[in-house]
Protein backbone atom coordinates (compact mmCIF):
# COMPACT_ATOMS: atom_id res chain seq x y z
CA UNK A 1 0.00 0.00 0.00
CA UNK A 2 1.32 3.81 -0.14
CA UNK A 3 0.64 4.34 3.08
CA UNK A 4 3.50 2.08 3.83
CA UNK A 5 5.52 3.09 1.27
CA UNK A 6 5.27 6.52 2.48
CA UNK A 7 6.16 5.25 5.85
CA UNK A 8 8.97 3.62 5.47
CA UNK A 9 11.27 6.30 5.62
CA UNK A 10 10.33 7.54 8.71
CA UNK A 11 12.00 7.53 11.61
CA UNK A 12 10.03 4.98 14.11
CA UNK A 13 10.01 5.56 18.08
CA UNK A 14 12.30 4.68 20.17
CA UNK A 15 11.66 0.59 21.88
CA UNK A 16 11.88 1.78 25.78
CA UNK A 17 9.09 0.40 27.12
CA UNK A 18 9.51 -2.72 29.19
CA UNK A 19 6.55 -5.05 30.99
CA UNK A 20 6.65 -3.74 34.64
CA UNK A 21 6.95 -0.27 32.64
CA UNK A 22 3.84 -1.00 30.76
CA UNK A 23 1.72 -2.23 33.47
CA UNK A 24 2.60 0.92 35.51
CA UNK A 25 1.37 2.72 32.10
CA UNK A 26 -2.01 0.67 32.07
CA UNK A 27 -2.23 0.92 35.76
CA UNK A 28 -2.01 4.58 35.80
CA UNK A 29 -4.27 5.21 33.35
CA UNK A 30 -7.34 3.50 34.87
CA UNK A 31 -6.14 4.11 38.11
CA UNK A 32 -7.21 7.76 37.46
CA UNK A 33 -9.34 10.03 39.43
CA UNK A 34 -12.22 8.51 38.24
CA UNK A 35 -12.32 6.20 41.37
CA UNK A 36 -11.54 9.54 43.44
CA UNK A 37 -15.17 11.02 42.63
CA UNK A 38 -17.46 8.56 41.29
CA UNK A 39 -17.95 5.96 44.06
CA UNK A 40 -21.03 8.04 45.16
CA UNK A 41 -23.01 8.51 41.86
CA UNK A 42 -22.21 4.48 41.13
CA UNK A 43 -23.63 3.97 44.86
CA UNK A 44 -26.77 6.25 43.94
CA UNK A 45 -27.37 4.56 40.70
CA UNK A 46 -27.17 0.92 41.86
CA UNK A 47 -28.69 1.16 45.47
CA UNK A 48 -25.48 1.44 47.76
CA UNK A 49 -23.78 -1.84 46.78
CA UNK A 50 -21.22 -0.36 44.73
CA UNK A 51 -18.89 -3.63 43.96
CA UNK A 52 -21.66 -5.30 42.01
CA UNK A 53 -21.63 -2.37 39.15
CA UNK A 54 -17.34 -2.70 39.48
CA UNK A 55 -17.24 -5.99 39.15
CA UNK A 56 -19.53 -6.24 36.23
CA UNK A 57 -17.72 -2.98 34.48
CA UNK A 58 -14.66 -4.63 35.24
CA UNK A 59 -15.82 -7.82 33.18
CA UNK A 60 -17.09 -5.71 29.83
CA UNK A 61 -13.81 -3.82 30.10
CA UNK A 62 -11.83 -7.34 29.71
CA UNK A 63 -14.20 -8.52 26.79
CA UNK A 64 -13.38 -5.23 24.79
CA UNK A 65 -9.44 -5.56 26.44
CA UNK A 66 -9.03 -9.10 24.60
CA UNK A 67 -9.89 -7.34 21.29
CA UNK A 68 -7.03 -4.91 21.91
CA UNK A 69 -4.27 -7.07 23.03
CA UNK A 70 -5.00 -9.43 19.72
CA UNK A 71 -4.51 -6.39 17.47
CA UNK A 72 -1.69 -4.53 19.66
CA UNK A 73 -0.08 -7.71 19.25
CA UNK A 74 -0.78 -8.13 15.77
CA UNK A 75 0.30 -4.99 14.56
CA UNK A 76 2.56 -2.94 16.69
CA UNK A 77 1.79 0.73 15.39
CA UNK A 78 1.67 4.01 16.95
CA UNK A 79 -2.49 4.82 16.01
CA UNK A 80 -4.20 2.43 17.86
CA UNK A 81 -7.82 2.05 16.83
CA UNK A 82 -7.50 4.35 13.98
CA UNK A 83 -5.17 2.09 12.57
CA UNK A 84 -6.95 -1.28 13.12
CA UNK A 85 -10.21 0.04 11.81
CA UNK A 86 -7.87 1.43 8.78
CA UNK A 87 -6.70 -1.82 7.94
CA UNK A 88 -10.21 -3.62 8.58
CA UNK A 89 -12.75 -0.90 7.07
CA UNK A 90 -10.96 1.47 4.78
CA UNK A 91 -9.37 4.99 5.78
CA UNK A 92 -13.22 6.88 5.96
CA UNK A 93 -13.86 4.22 9.47
CA UNK A 94 -10.19 4.80 10.75
CA UNK A 95 -10.75 8.25 10.51
CA UNK A 96 -13.79 8.16 12.54
CA UNK A 97 -12.38 6.22 15.35
CA UNK A 98 -9.20 7.77 15.32
CA UNK A 99 -11.44 11.40 15.57
CA UNK A 100 -13.15 9.88 17.85
CA UNK A 101 -10.33 8.79 20.28
CA UNK A 102 -8.67 12.47 19.38
CA UNK A 103 -11.26 14.21 20.84
CA UNK A 104 -12.18 12.50 23.91
CA UNK A 105 -8.52 12.68 24.80
CA UNK A 106 -8.01 16.23 24.29
CA UNK A 107 -11.01 16.97 26.19
CA UNK A 108 -10.06 14.49 28.78
CA UNK A 109 -7.08 16.58 28.95
CA UNK A 110 -8.78 19.67 29.18
CA UNK A 111 -10.58 18.73 31.62
CA UNK A 112 -8.31 17.13 34.47
CA UNK A 113 -6.26 20.11 33.83
CA UNK A 114 -9.35 22.49 35.24
CA UNK A 115 -9.84 19.76 37.91
CA UNK A 116 -6.01 20.22 39.03
CA UNK A 117 -6.74 23.65 39.13
CA UNK A 118 -9.92 23.17 41.56
CA UNK A 119 -10.70 22.50 45.11
CA UNK A 120 -8.04 19.57 45.34
CA UNK A 121 -5.86 22.61 44.99
CA UNK A 122 -7.58 24.75 46.83
CA UNK A 123 -6.56 23.05 49.80
CA UNK A 124 -3.33 24.22 49.16
CA UNK A 125 -2.89 27.39 47.65
CA UNK A 126 -5.46 29.56 45.85
CA UNK A 127 -4.60 30.68 42.30
CA UNK A 128 -6.44 31.56 39.22
CA UNK A 129 -7.72 28.45 37.20
CA UNK A 130 -6.51 29.44 33.74
CA UNK A 131 -3.05 30.17 34.82
CA UNK A 132 -2.69 26.82 36.86
CA UNK A 133 -4.80 24.84 34.13
CA UNK A 134 -2.06 27.13 31.26
CA UNK A 135 1.19 26.15 33.24
CA UNK A 136 -0.13 22.53 34.06
CA UNK A 137 -0.53 21.79 30.26
CA UNK A 138 3.08 23.30 29.00
CA UNK A 139 4.73 21.81 31.71
CA UNK A 140 2.71 18.03 30.46
CA UNK A 141 3.87 18.95 26.86
CA UNK A 142 7.66 19.53 27.92
CA UNK A 143 7.29 15.80 30.18
CA UNK A 144 5.83 14.31 27.57
CA UNK A 145 8.44 15.64 24.41
CA UNK A 146 11.10 14.65 26.78
CA UNK A 147 10.48 11.08 26.05
CA UNK A 148 8.11 7.96 27.08
CA UNK A 149 11.13 6.07 29.09
CA UNK A 150 11.24 9.61 31.63
CA UNK A 151 7.32 9.91 31.43
CA UNK A 152 6.26 6.70 32.28
CA UNK A 153 8.82 6.55 35.06
CA UNK A 154 7.36 9.40 36.32
CA UNK A 155 3.62 7.33 35.83
CA UNK A 156 4.92 4.62 38.02
CA UNK A 157 6.06 6.76 40.74
CA UNK A 158 2.23 8.32 40.49
CA UNK A 159 0.83 4.93 40.08
CA UNK A 160 1.79 3.70 43.62
CA UNK A 161 0.87 7.25 45.33
CA UNK A 162 -2.30 6.74 43.47
CA UNK A 163 -3.02 2.49 44.90
CA UNK A 164 -1.31 3.37 48.63
CA UNK A 165 -4.60 5.93 48.44
CA UNK A 166 -6.67 3.51 47.59
CA UNK A 167 -5.54 1.21 49.61
CA UNK A 168 -5.38 3.76 53.26
CA UNK A 169 -9.20 3.61 52.01
CA UNK A 170 -9.54 -0.32 52.14
CA UNK A 171 -7.50 -0.31 55.27
CA UNK A 172 -9.87 2.38 56.69
CA UNK A 173 -13.22 0.56 55.89
CA UNK A 174 -11.90 -2.78 57.92
CA UNK A 175 -11.10 -0.72 60.92
CA UNK A 176 -14.48 0.85 60.60
CA UNK A 177 -15.81 -2.55 60.41
CA UNK A 178 -14.07 -4.03 63.44
CA UNK A 179 -15.13 -0.65 65.75
CA UNK A 180 -18.28 -2.15 65.11
CA UNK A 181 -19.52 1.17 63.04
CA UNK A 182 -19.78 -0.71 59.21
CA UNK A 183 -23.37 -1.68 58.04
CA UNK A 184 -22.73 -4.76 56.10
CA UNK A 185 -26.39 -5.07 55.06
CA UNK A 186 -25.35 -1.85 52.01
CA UNK A 187 -22.97 -4.71 50.28
CA UNK A 188 -25.88 -6.55 48.83
CA UNK A 189 -28.33 -3.79 48.57
CA UNK A 190 -29.10 -3.18 44.70
CA UNK A 191 -32.24 -1.35 43.40
CA UNK A 192 -33.49 1.96 43.06
CA UNK A 193 -37.28 3.02 43.55
CA UNK A 194 -37.05 3.95 40.21
CA UNK A 195 -35.12 0.74 38.55
CA UNK A 196 -35.06 -2.88 39.79
CA UNK A 197 -32.24 -4.53 40.47
CA UNK A 198 -31.15 -5.16 36.93
CA UNK A 199 -31.44 -1.86 35.25
CA UNK A 200 -30.04 -0.90 38.43
CA UNK A 201 -27.06 -2.38 38.61
CA UNK A 202 -26.84 -2.04 34.44
CA UNK A 203 -26.83 2.03 35.30
CA UNK A 204 -24.00 1.83 37.82
CA UNK A 205 -22.28 -0.24 35.23
CA UNK A 206 -22.16 2.69 33.24
CA UNK A 207 -20.84 5.11 35.05
CA UNK A 208 -17.88 2.02 36.75
CA UNK A 209 -17.19 1.48 32.94
CA UNK A 210 -15.81 5.36 33.27
CA UNK A 211 -13.89 4.03 35.66
CA UNK A 212 -11.94 1.15 33.79
CA UNK A 213 -11.82 3.06 30.27
CA UNK A 214 -7.82 3.94 29.83
CA UNK A 215 -6.47 1.02 29.46
CA UNK A 216 -7.28 1.51 25.32
CA UNK A 217 -4.57 3.77 25.15
CA UNK A 218 -1.83 1.87 26.15
CA UNK A 219 -2.08 0.42 22.10
CA UNK A 220 -0.73 3.88 21.02
CA UNK A 221 3.00 2.93 22.72
CA UNK A 222 2.95 -0.81 21.57
CA UNK A 223 5.20 0.73 18.83
CA UNK A 224 7.52 1.44 21.70
CA UNK A 225 7.28 -1.33 23.90
CA UNK A 226 10.23 -3.97 23.28
CA UNK A 227 8.48 -7.29 23.08
CA UNK A 228 5.15 -6.33 22.50
CA UNK A 229 3.81 -9.91 21.60
CA UNK A 230 5.34 -11.39 25.24
CA UNK A 231 4.99 -8.08 27.09
CA UNK A 232 1.25 -6.12 26.19
CA UNK A 233 -1.36 -9.03 27.12
CA UNK A 234 0.71 -9.62 30.63
CA UNK A 235 0.77 -5.62 30.80
CA UNK A 236 -3.08 -5.05 30.27
CA UNK A 237 -4.65 -7.82 31.50
CA UNK A 238 -2.46 -7.51 34.98
CA UNK A 239 -2.88 -4.07 35.20
CA UNK A 240 -7.04 -4.76 34.65
CA UNK A 241 -7.00 -7.11 36.90
CA UNK A 242 -5.12 -5.14 39.78
CA UNK A 243 -7.45 -2.40 38.98
CA UNK A 244 -10.44 -4.05 39.18
CA UNK A 245 -9.29 -5.62 42.85
CA UNK A 246 -8.78 -2.00 43.67
CA UNK A 247 -11.54 -1.01 43.07
CA UNK A 248 -14.11 -4.13 44.14
CA UNK A 249 -12.09 -3.42 47.54
CA UNK A 250 -12.99 0.57 47.85
CA UNK A 251 -16.21 -0.22 46.57
CA UNK A 252 -16.54 -2.94 49.71
CA UNK A 253 -15.00 -0.34 52.20
CA UNK A 254 -17.08 2.81 50.80
CA UNK A 255 -20.30 0.84 50.95
CA UNK A 256 -19.53 -0.80 54.71
CA UNK A 257 -18.60 2.80 56.32
CA UNK A 258 -20.96 5.41 54.84
CA UNK A 259 -24.44 5.10 54.29
CA UNK A 260 -25.99 5.69 50.30
CA UNK A 261 -26.83 9.02 50.45
CA UNK A 262 -24.11 10.20 51.99
CA UNK A 263 -22.16 9.29 49.44
CA UNK A 264 -24.27 9.94 46.34
CA UNK A 265 -24.33 13.76 47.57
CA UNK A 266 -20.69 13.93 48.30
CA UNK A 267 -18.06 15.46 45.41
CA UNK A 268 -15.10 13.44 47.88
CA UNK A 269 -16.64 10.06 48.29
CA UNK A 270 -13.28 8.68 49.45
CA UNK A 271 -13.16 11.89 52.18
CA UNK A 272 -16.40 10.79 53.70
CA UNK A 273 -14.77 7.44 54.76
CA UNK A 274 -11.47 9.70 55.82
CA UNK A 275 -13.98 11.96 57.58
CA UNK A 276 -15.75 8.68 59.19
CA UNK A 277 -12.59 6.79 60.21
CA UNK A 278 -10.22 9.87 61.84
CA UNK A 279 -6.44 9.17 61.68
CA UNK A 280 -6.17 10.69 58.52
CA UNK A 281 -6.20 13.98 57.70
CA UNK A 282 -7.86 15.25 54.10
CA UNK A 283 -5.42 17.54 53.04
CA UNK A 284 -3.17 13.79 52.82
CA UNK A 285 -6.06 12.73 50.43
CA UNK A 286 -6.29 16.32 48.53
CA UNK A 287 -2.77 15.73 47.68
CA UNK A 288 -3.09 12.17 46.79
CA UNK A 289 -6.18 13.30 44.30
CA UNK A 290 -3.89 15.75 42.70
CA UNK A 291 -0.96 13.19 41.83
CA UNK A 292 -3.89 10.98 40.35
CA UNK A 293 -5.60 13.70 37.72
CA UNK A 294 -1.65 15.07 36.87
CA UNK A 295 -1.20 11.33 36.41
CA UNK A 296 -4.20 10.61 34.01
CA UNK A 297 -3.79 13.70 32.37
CA UNK A 298 -0.19 12.89 31.20
CA UNK A 299 -1.24 9.38 30.15
CA UNK A 300 -3.96 10.99 28.22
CA UNK A 301 -2.11 13.60 26.80
CA UNK A 302 0.78 10.75 25.55
CA UNK A 303 -1.98 8.54 24.13
CA UNK A 304 -3.22 11.76 21.98
CA UNK A 305 0.10 12.86 20.77
CA UNK A 306 0.83 9.04 19.70
CA UNK A 307 -2.90 8.73 17.96
CA UNK A 308 -2.27 12.02 16.26
CA UNK A 309 1.22 10.72 14.93
CA UNK A 310 -0.03 7.68 13.84
CA UNK A 311 -3.37 8.73 12.05
CA UNK A 312 -0.64 11.54 10.16
CA UNK A 313 1.78 8.55 9.20
CA UNK A 314 -1.34 6.60 8.08
CA UNK A 315 -1.92 9.82 5.87
CA UNK A 316 -5.05 10.29 7.53
CA UNK A 317 -4.25 13.76 9.52
CA UNK A 318 -1.66 16.11 8.14
CA UNK A 319 2.24 15.00 7.32
CA UNK A 320 3.76 17.52 9.14
CA UNK A 321 1.98 15.50 12.54
CA UNK A 322 4.79 12.66 11.91
CA UNK A 323 7.64 15.06 12.87
CA UNK A 324 9.97 13.76 15.63
CA UNK A 325 12.61 15.63 17.88
CA UNK A 326 16.09 13.96 16.51
CA UNK A 327 17.46 12.83 19.46
CA UNK A 328 14.52 12.22 22.15
CA UNK A 329 12.62 10.32 18.78
CA UNK A 330 9.34 11.62 20.62
CA UNK A 331 6.55 13.28 18.14
CA UNK A 332 7.29 16.96 19.38
CA UNK A 333 4.63 17.93 16.30
CA UNK A 334 1.63 15.85 17.58
CA UNK A 335 2.25 17.09 20.74
CA UNK A 336 2.25 20.46 19.87
CA UNK A 337 -0.96 19.76 17.95
CA UNK A 338 -2.82 17.94 20.45
CA UNK A 339 -2.00 20.82 23.89
CA UNK A 340 -2.86 23.55 21.65
CA UNK A 341 -6.69 22.43 21.39
CA UNK A 342 -6.66 21.32 25.09
CA UNK A 343 -5.17 24.77 26.43
CA UNK A 344 -8.07 26.07 24.51
CA UNK A 345 -11.21 23.96 26.26
CA UNK A 346 -8.98 24.47 29.60
CA UNK A 347 -9.39 28.01 29.24
CA UNK A 348 -12.58 28.39 27.84
CA UNK A 349 -14.73 25.92 30.23
CA UNK A 350 -16.43 24.28 27.61
CA UNK A 351 -14.60 21.24 28.64
CA UNK A 352 -17.93 21.27 31.05
CA UNK A 353 -20.24 20.29 28.58
CA UNK A 354 -18.25 18.14 26.72
CA UNK A 355 -16.96 15.62 29.45
CA UNK A 356 -20.32 13.67 29.35
CA UNK A 357 -19.57 12.48 26.02
CA UNK A 358 -16.32 10.90 26.76
CA UNK A 359 -17.96 7.74 27.31
CA UNK A 360 -20.15 7.23 24.60
CA UNK A 361 -17.54 8.52 21.89
CA UNK A 362 -15.48 5.80 23.50
CA UNK A 363 -18.36 3.14 23.40
CA UNK A 364 -18.19 3.74 19.56
CA UNK A 365 -14.61 3.19 19.18
CA UNK A 366 -14.31 0.06 20.92
CA UNK A 367 -17.68 -0.92 18.94
CA UNK A 368 -15.39 -0.40 15.46
CA UNK A 369 -12.19 -2.14 17.35
CA UNK A 370 -14.68 -5.50 18.75
CA UNK A 371 -15.42 -5.76 14.88
CA UNK A 372 -12.36 -5.26 13.35
CA UNK A 373 -10.83 -8.08 15.33
CA UNK A 374 -13.35 -10.20 13.32
CA UNK A 375 -12.60 -8.75 10.04
CA UNK A 376 -8.76 -8.79 10.06
CA UNK A 377 -8.82 -12.42 11.22
CA UNK A 378 -8.19 -12.87 7.35
CA UNK A 379 -4.94 -11.48 7.63
CA UNK A 380 -2.01 -13.34 9.52
CA UNK A 381 -0.49 -10.08 11.33
CA UNK A 382 2.72 -11.01 13.80
CA UNK A 383 4.18 -14.45 14.08
CA UNK A 384 2.92 -15.53 17.04
CA UNK A 385 0.55 -12.71 18.07
CA UNK A 386 -2.09 -13.14 20.65
CA UNK A 387 -5.60 -14.37 19.80
CA UNK A 388 -8.93 -13.94 21.63
CA UNK A 389 -11.56 -16.31 21.46
CA UNK A 390 -13.52 -15.30 18.91
CA UNK A 391 -16.60 -15.27 21.42
CA UNK A 392 -14.73 -12.09 23.61
CA UNK A 393 -15.12 -9.84 20.73
CA UNK A 394 -18.44 -10.80 19.31
CA UNK A 395 -19.41 -10.28 23.13
CA UNK A 396 -17.69 -7.00 23.52
CA UNK A 397 -19.01 -5.44 20.42
CA UNK A 398 -22.81 -6.59 22.13
CA UNK A 399 -21.89 -5.05 25.37
CA UNK A 400 -20.76 -1.81 23.73
CA UNK A 401 -24.35 -1.45 22.53
CA UNK A 402 -25.90 -2.78 25.92
CA UNK A 403 -23.79 0.31 27.81
CA UNK A 404 -24.76 2.93 24.82
CA UNK A 405 -28.47 2.40 25.05
CA UNK A 406 -27.95 3.32 28.92
CA UNK A 407 -26.78 6.84 27.59
CA UNK A 408 -28.76 9.78 28.07
CA UNK A 409 -30.34 11.64 25.27
CA UNK A 410 -28.74 14.70 26.17
CA UNK A 411 -25.48 13.16 25.99
CA UNK A 412 -26.40 11.48 22.11
CA UNK A 413 -27.14 14.85 20.94
CA UNK A 414 -23.89 16.25 21.95
CA UNK A 415 -22.04 12.92 21.19
CA UNK A 416 -23.87 12.82 17.65
CA UNK A 417 -22.42 16.55 16.72
CA UNK A 418 -18.49 14.73 17.08
CA UNK A 419 -19.42 12.12 15.38
CA UNK A 420 -21.41 14.03 12.10
CA UNK A 421 -17.74 16.47 12.20
CA UNK A 422 -16.18 13.04 12.21
CA UNK A 423 -18.12 11.97 9.04
CA UNK A 424 -17.56 14.83 7.21
CA UNK A 425 -13.82 15.00 7.72
CA UNK A 426 -13.35 11.47 6.61
CA UNK A 427 -15.76 12.23 3.75
CA UNK A 428 -13.07 15.20 2.71
CA UNK A 429 -9.90 12.85 3.07
CA UNK A 430 -11.19 10.23 1.19
CA UNK A 431 -12.00 12.83 -1.33
CA UNK A 432 -8.71 14.22 -1.37
CA UNK A 433 -6.90 10.28 -1.54
CA UNK A 434 -9.20 9.71 -4.62
CA UNK A 435 -8.17 12.90 -6.29
CA UNK A 436 -4.35 12.14 -5.70
CA UNK A 437 -5.00 8.43 -6.79
CA UNK A 438 -2.92 8.15 -10.27
CA UNK A 439 -5.94 7.53 -13.20
CA UNK A 440 -5.31 4.75 -15.80
CA UNK A 441 -4.21 5.77 -19.07
CA UNK A 442 -2.51 8.55 -17.45
CA UNK A 443 0.80 9.53 -15.98
CA UNK A 444 4.27 7.85 -17.43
Amino acid sequence: MSTADDTSAQPGLRRALTTPLLYFFILGDVLGAGVYVLVGQVAAASGGAVWVPLLTALALALLTASSYAELATKYPRAGGASHYATLAYGPGVGFVAGFCMLAAGIVSVAALARGFAGDYLGEFVTLPVALVAVVFLILLALLNARGIKESTRANAVATLIEVGGLLVIVVLGAWLLLRGEGDPGRLVRLGTPEEGVAAAVLSGSVLAFYSFVGFETSVNVAEETRDPRRCYPRALFGALLTAGAVYVLVGLAASLTVPTEVLATSSGPLLEVVRAAGGVPPTVFSAIALIAVANGALLTGIMASRLAFGMARDGLLPAVLTRVLPGRRTPWAAIAATTAPALLLALTGSVATLASTLVLLLLVVFLIVNTAVLVLRREPGEVGHFRAPTALPVLGAASCVLLATQVEAAVWMRGSVVLIVAVLLAGLVARRRRASRPRPGRGA
